[in-house]
Order: structure tokens, then sequence, then C-alpha cells
């Protein structure tokens, strides 16, 4: 900037009288008090001048070492993201051998919903194009024979879609330059056939769906490190975060065993998500930079699973107390919420219009809140103090948010889809009907074990979390109690310590969810994790960080984490386990050699997954509960394991087009707790004839006249469902 300026005195200089009589030494009377005063000020810039160079140069000599620190911080990250999927592919390769099994042995072993999932990556992939792919699972009928639906619409299906164009691409390209992408071998085995042909190699669809999961979730211990060291200032604390991460690993994840559920590629958009928010609320200005990759992050984290909006109305809940009482400021607040509208329309366009997302608890708290903030000026007018006018917004955003709910649901039709606020309600108000006890009744939705705060002890995570969540509460509630008392409080002060406000009110909402549905513990370990991290935080430990080495203190407390953390590891590092599921194989093989393409199956919802996966034939019904429509026609097929007459359920089955029934004789006695037998369900809701015996037990008996049973082993039958006139002939 300097030259410039020279440069524009020396093009002045011939064409001002004034220049060229100064240059001569004879400046006019009037001019000399003018050249005194830029004498004076170009005498005082020459002052400046040596301590802004010597500055300049502190600058430059520090920028090697940020570059250098900067550079250890994402090696490190990079590092750390490598070993998480290590571990994880060990893990999963330990419990199953899956480089050593067969195609169909690797579909089986998908199952439950995992297998529906996977089922339309492989007809991507096998589709002569992906355009076509692409066409047939957006009008498919075999899913719900005889429907077409979209199931891309209902099922969430972008990973699959992204991931099967990956792996198009990735084939296409390695064909034409002739790279061998897998190596396959015979495998001897127990059974028949006595030996099957593995593959093993990205060119392999299972190994290439299943390692992008993984690499995926390696990438997200990266994110997490450098989410951690952010938000406590210090690496130390990021390496705190992985360690107790992996410390508590069974508690933290599921993916190494069930890798294509939905939540194993939406949780990794929540930790970049939530970092980008963390960098809003502590960022006091030039926060609108973050608005596109905070849209994006949101997006991808709702596209793949249908709870995700859930997750992220309890985070706008979380945000607007803060706003309420005045850790972020209005104009902050209310981006915010414009960045999460704009991710919830995205989501609705290229969800085809899936009305979920608008009649969703989250989209509805946005509404409000947005309602909120433009009226805050005439809510004030009502409130009579500081106290008053937080009330009124509370009670406001709540009960605004649970009526813009009902009445969304209502325009848009769908207020019979069952939701996990449903399952919640459910919970805590004991309300149990058969869809309810669907869900209920199995494991990973039970209440949180007594042994969960037990693991959490031992590796010291709970202990550290609840010490750092009591300061952050102690320091909130002092400045509260100043709001309240002065009115006008230094609101600035309060504004420095919104992120982590935020994050203890994330982590009081994870724990009640966590605590009523056990699966959700997958939200609350890692946040406990971040949490953890604080410990390293000089501006929140300042004062301990002074006074002593606290360093040591933090290092000491790694040393009695990993005394059991590392046991923790060891215990999962020592499972071993290889698949096999013979009973299954004989009837997918039976199905595939014995029927026609276009025979409806029916059955348990895990089994039809596994059957419309390797077999193709048409089903009625699937894992993917929460639809009202499947959920009815669920519960004509469970019917065969209740006490209704064998004739009743025989032309229910005929109405859904149903030629084959697969029977599972353990489902006549499945209980997995008291009151969760199929036996038990049905008598809660169907006490009429509750005094009948089992029909399932009457079919494993004698399946006829309603029924024949052409096919059965140790584990499965396949009745076939006879037509009134195939009733007629067999007298």
């Amino acid at each position: 900037m300097a030259e410039r300026r020279r440069k524009k005195h020396a093009e002045a200089g011939p064409e001002s009288p004034s220049t060229s009589r100064a240059g001569a030494g004879e400046p006019e009377p009037e001019k000399q008090p003018r050249v005194d005063e830029a004498r004076r000020r170009l005498a005082g810039l020459a002052q400046l001048l040596p301590g802004v160079l010597e500055q300049l140069c502190e600058k430059a000599r520090a920028l090697p070492q940020l570059r250098t620190r900067r550079g250890a911080g994402l090696s490190l990250a990079a590092f750390l993201g490598i070993l998480h999927w290590i571990h994880l592919t060990t893990l999963f390769e330990n419990d199953r051998h899956f480089s050593h099994l067969s195609t169909l042995e690797r579909e089986m072993s998908f199952r439950d919903e995992m297998g529906l999932y996977y089922s339309y990556f492989k007809t991507l992939i096998e589709a002569p194009s992906f355009l076509e792919g692409l066409w047939m699972i957006m009008n498919d009928r075999l899913t719900e024979y005889p429907l077409v639906i979209n199931t891309v619409k209902r099922f969430h299906l972008y990973p699959e879609v992204v991931l099967a164009y990956w792996y198009r691409i990735f084939t296409g390209i390695t064909n034409l330059f002739g790279i061998e992408t897998k190596a396959c071998w015979n495998v001897t085995r127990m059974g028949v056939p006595s030996e099957v042909e593995s593959c093993e190699g990205l060119g392999d669809p299972a190994c290439f769906y299943v390692g992008v999961i993984f690499i995926l979730n390696g990438l997200m211990m990266a994110l997490l490190f450098i989410y951690a060291t952010y938000l406590s200032g210090s690496q130390l604390g990021g390496l705190i975060t992985v360690l107790c991460y992996f410390f508590n690993h069974g508690e933290a994840t599921r993916v190494m065993w069930t890798p294509p559920l939905r939540e194993s590629f939406a949780y990794p958009f929540l930790v970049l998500q939530m970092y980008i928010l963390t960098m809003i609320l502590r960022t006091s200005n030039n926060y609108g930079k973050y608005s596109i990759p905070f849209c994006l992050a949101n997006v991808a984290f709702m596209l793949p699973w249908e709870f995700a909006q859930f997750i992220l109305f309890t985070q706008v809940a979380s945000l607007f107390p803060m706003y309420v009482v005045g850790y972020i400021e209005p104009n902050k607040f209310q981006k915010i919420i414009y960045m999460n509208m704009v991710s919830i329309v995205l989501c609705f366009i290229l969800m085809f219009g899936n009305p979920m997302y608008l009649c969703s608890y989250y989209f509805s708290s946005l509404l409000i809140t947005w309602l909120i903030i433009s009226k805050r000026n005439k809510i004030h007018k009502l409130a009579f103090s500081e106290l008053n006018f937080w009330l009124i917004q509370g009670c406001g955003w709540w009960l605004g948010t649970i009526i813009m709910k009902l009445l969304t649901s209502e325009i848009l039709g769908v207020s019979d889809h069952i939701s996990l606020t449903d399952l919640i309600a459910a919970r805590i108000l004991r309300y149990t009907d058969f869809d309810t006890l669907m869900y209920t009744c199995a494991p990973e939705s039970y209440f949180m074990e007594e042994e969960t705060p037990m693991r959490y002890m031992k590796t010291l995570l709970l202990p550290v979390v609840v010490m750092i969540t009591y300061f952050i509460f102690k320091q909130t509630v002092h400045d509260i109690l100043c709001a309240l008392s002065t009115n006008t409080c230094q609101r600035k002060q309060l504004l420095e310590h919104g992120e982590l406000v935020f994050h203890t009110l994330q982590l009081l909402a994870f724990s009640v969810l966590a605590i009523l549905i056990l699966k959700l513990k997958l939200f609350l370990t890692p946040h406990m994790c971040v949490m953890a991290s604080l410990i390293c935080s000089r501006q929140f430990f300042g004062r301990l960080f002074r006074r002593f080495r606290f360093e040591s203190v933090v290092f000491g407390i790694l040393t009695m984490m990993s005394i059991q953390g590392c046991a923790n590891i060891h215990s999962q590092w020592s499972i071993r386990g290889e698949f096999t599921n013979m009973p299954q194989e004989e009837l997918i093989q039976w199905i595939n050699y014995n029927t026609r393409p276009d025979a409806v199956f029916a059955g348990t919802m895990q089994t039809m997954a596994s059957v419309k996966l390797s077999t193709l034939h048409p089903i009625v019904n699937h894992p993917h509960y929460e639809d009202a429509d499947l959920r009815a026609r669920t519960k004509i097929v469970y019917s065969v394991y209740s006490r209704k007459s064998a004739k009743e359920v025989r032309n229910k089955l005929l109405a859904l087009h149903v030629n084959y029934y697969v029977l599972e004789e353990a489902w006549c006695l499945w209980r997995t707790r008291p009151g969760c037998s199929m036996l038990e369900i049905w008598d809660l809701e169907d006490p009429s004839n509750s005094a009948n015996p089992s029909l399932c037990s009457s079919l494993l008996k004698d399946a006829r006249p309603y029924f024949t049973t052409v096919f059965q082993n140790s584990l499965y039958r396949v009745l076939k469902v006879n037509r009134e006139r195939d009733h007629i002939s067999l007298f």
C-alpha cells in the first residue's frame, strides 16, 4: 500500500505548483503549517514503524509454528481415523469371519432391516444401468406386493444410491484398465455344499459396501478428535475424547456388528454438524461463513435416517433456553433457525415431498421459534419481570410446538405414522398395544441397563463428565441469578460460555433418551466423551492449571481410565465367531429352486428381508415398521401366531395375495421378557379369542386343510396357502 501511495504522489508532483515550489525550498507562507504537520506525522510513523515491523516478524516466525501445529493435529486426526477403521474391520471380521463367507452367507448375515437396505444396493449394481436400477427401486413391486412404492422416499436409501453409483464407477474403471479388484477361492465348510466360493476385495459388492461404511466411521473418529480439540482448546483434550471412545466402544456404537443400519451413515454427519454449530456459538462475528457447511451437514444427517429429525429437535430444545436467557444473541439464533429451515426444506425436496419432514416436532419447533423471535418485543410488553419474560417464551415454545405438530400431522394426513416420540410417550405413559409392543419388546428398545452406568463408572467416564457438568451448571446458575437480579446483566459475559451450556443441555437430552431407549446410547456415550475433553480446557480449569501442574492430574486420570478401558478393548478383540445359518440357507435354496419367481411370500419381518434380498421374490411385509399400512399388513401376517381360526387367517393372507407362508416354530414360544411372547401380545390385542388354542401349535401338528406344508427343516416350515378350490380338492 505504501508503494502505491508513493507512486500516486510522484505522479501528482509535476501537476502541482505548490509541490514544485516546495521541492525548490520556497514554500508559500500559508502552506508552511501543513508541511510541518506532515513532517510530524512522518516522524510519528517512523517511530511506529520499528514496532510494527517487529510484530510482523514475530507473526512471521509464529506462522510456521502454527502451520506445524495444525499439520501435526491433522496428522494425528488422520492416524486416529485409520486406527478406528482398523478396529472396526477387525471386530467385524472376528465376529463373522466375513472374508471366508460365500455370497449367500454374507447376504444372510445382514439380518432384519439391514438385509432390506442391502437388497436395494444389490438391485442398483445388478441392473443393466444405474438409471434403470434407480427407476426399479423408485417403482418397486417386490417389497409390499402388489403395491408400487418409491423405496428411496420410504426407506431413506440415498446411502445405497450413492454407494451403488460409486461401485459401478469403481468397477467400470478397474475393468477398463484390467485391474484385479477381488480374489476368489473355494472355502471348505460344514454343511451342503461342503465347498463354497468366497471373494474378498473392493470388487466384491458386500466387501465394498461394508468397507465404505467403516471408512466413513474412521473419518468420524478423526472429526471427533478435531471437534473435541476445538471445544477444549487442547489437542490433549481431543486425545482424551478418542481414548474415552475406545475405552467405552461397546457403549458408543454398534456399527461393527450392524454396518448397514441408518445410524452408521448418519451419525458421522451429526458430529460434523455439532462441530460447526460449536464454532458458530463461539464466534462473535463473521459466523455467516458457516451457513452452507452447516446446512449441508444437516441434510447429510437427515437424509439417511428418519429418526435424525428428533435428534435435531432436541438440539433446538437445547438452544432455545440459551436464547431466552441470553447466551445466544437474537440475530445469531435467528440465523441458526433459518439454516435449519433451509436444511429441512432441502430434505423435503430431495425425498420427493416426504411429508414426515413437515409434520415432525423438529419442523414445528423451528416455526414456533421463528415466531417467538419475530414477536419478541411484543412478548416483552406482556411480562412484568425478566423471569416472567423467560417463562412466557418457554411455555409458549413447548405448547406451540406440540400444537403445531398436531396440526401439521392432521393436515398432511400422517398422524398414524409411528415415530420415536410416540415410543417415548408410550414408554412414559406405560401405554401398550400391538404396535408399541412390537417395538418395545425388542431388546434394543428396553430401558437402559443397570450395568451401563457401572460400565461408565469403571472407565471413570461418568465421574469426569459429572464433575465437568457440575462446574458448568454452577457457573450457569450464577450467570442466570445475575441476570435476574440486575435485569441488565453483562450479557457479553454470558455469551462467552454459550457453547459449554449448549453441550451440557444436549448431554441432558441425550441422557433422557438413552435411559428410555437403550439403543440411543449411541448419542449419549460419544457426547460424554466429547464433554470429557473439557478437563483439559484452560478456559474452564484455568485456575487449576495456574496453581499446579494440572497436566499431571490429567495423565493420572487417563492412567486410571486405561485400566478398565484396555480390558474392554481386549474383551472386544477376543470375540471370535463365524456366521453360519444352515436352516435359513436351506430355506433360501428351496425357494430359489422350487417356486416360481413371482410367488409371493409372507412371514416374520426378519426372515422376509432375507427372502427378498437373496431370492428376489415378492414379499408383503418387511422390517421397516414405521408406516401405518405396513403395520396393518404385518399384523395380518403375524396373526398366524395368534389364537384366531386357521380359516380366518388364511382368508386374510389370500387377500394380500400370499402364496407361501414361512412359519418359524421358535416364534410360537418366542419371549424376550414377560409380556412379550406373541401369544401374550395377541391376548392383549384380541381378548375375544384368548380362550382358544394357539394357531401356530395347531399348524405345526397339521396345517391342513387351509395350508399345506411343502418344506420343513429344524427351524422353518413353508406353508402353501390353499385357495378355496385347493381346499375342496383335498377332500
